[in-house]
């Protein structure tokens, strides 16, 4: 694949990645261009999780490069490490919540753990975003309080707090009904284009994918096999592409 002329904002190169001899990452190429959706597809197991980690830092390559911004990020020690997490919000897949704090609690933490803001701002900031995922009056309630739809709204919340640069997505609708998954596809559009985040959402729901995503990135045996825009994506000739899109037990693709 022919890369992008212009510079983009996360460009992994070349990566290798393996656990207890089992390869995951096989010199994967994989650029994130500023301020679109990128959603990246693929097999569950197939390793699109440890891709996410790897954006972040979270996961160091065997071999390859990770740059944010054109620098990468492998190279880097903890401080420096910390320095551009603050680039980034994720919401996890379980929405991650503190159990022990309440939801103002939750979305605060980012802000009290990072900033020095004063508790008068730090409240105005976390009702916003509150507000800005849709609930309201609920800061006092705990996370089992809420459903899992809520939970997600809550966690995204949080993840945007500090109004960051890059927001990392980890299959955002798994385990929802049609309708809140699409309330949360929603969100996740809203939230790109108030905030001109760049948005990079893990994901094998194949219609929540082609509702909200500008670049459609599909990851097969350790490799993006195919990327480009969503509808030039969903038109491709690709078997294993075209399987997964179809969710056909026959193909290239075996069960794991």
């Amino acid at each position: 694949m022919a890369r992008r002329k212009s510079s983009p904002i996360i460009d992994l190169v070349n990566v290798h990645k393996s656990f207890k001899g089992q390869k995951v990452l096989d010199g994967l190429n994989l650029w994130i261009k500023a301020g679109e959706i990128t959603v990246i597809i693929g097999q569950s197991g197939g390793g699109k999780s440890v891709l996410l980690k790897h954006m972040i830092g979270l996961i160091k390559p065997d071999q390859g490069k990770v740059l944010v911004e054109g620098v990468d990020i492998c190279c880097l020690n903890d401080r420096q490490l910390d320095n551009v997490r603050k680039k980034f919000g994720m919401l996890f897949q379980s929405a991650a919540l503190f159990d022990s704090m309440t939801v103002g609690q939750n979305v605060a933490f980012p802000l009290r753990e990072h900033t020095r803001m004063k508790e008068h701002e730090i409240q105005e900031i976390v009702e916003h975003k509150l507000r800005q995922v849709g609930l309201k009056d609920i800061s006092h309630k705990m996370p089992s309080e809420l459903s899992g739809g809520m939970q997600k709204r809550v966690g995204l919340a949080r993840a945007v707090a500090l109004d960051p640069k890059i927001v990392l997505f980890d299959e955002p609708t798994t385990g929802l009904d049609p309708i809140t998954a699409d309330a949360i596809d929603r969100l996740i559009v809203n939230t790109q284009q108030h905030t001109n985040a760049t948005c990079v959402v893990i994901s094998h729901d194949i219609e929540s994918t082609f509702k909200i995503a500008h670049t459609v990135a599909m990851l097969y045996r350790g490799k993006i096999v195919q990327i480009g825009k969503a509808e030039a994506v969903k038109g491709s000739s690709d078997p294993a592409l075209q399987q997964f899109i179809q969710g056909k037990a026959e193909g290239p693709i075996q069960l794991v």
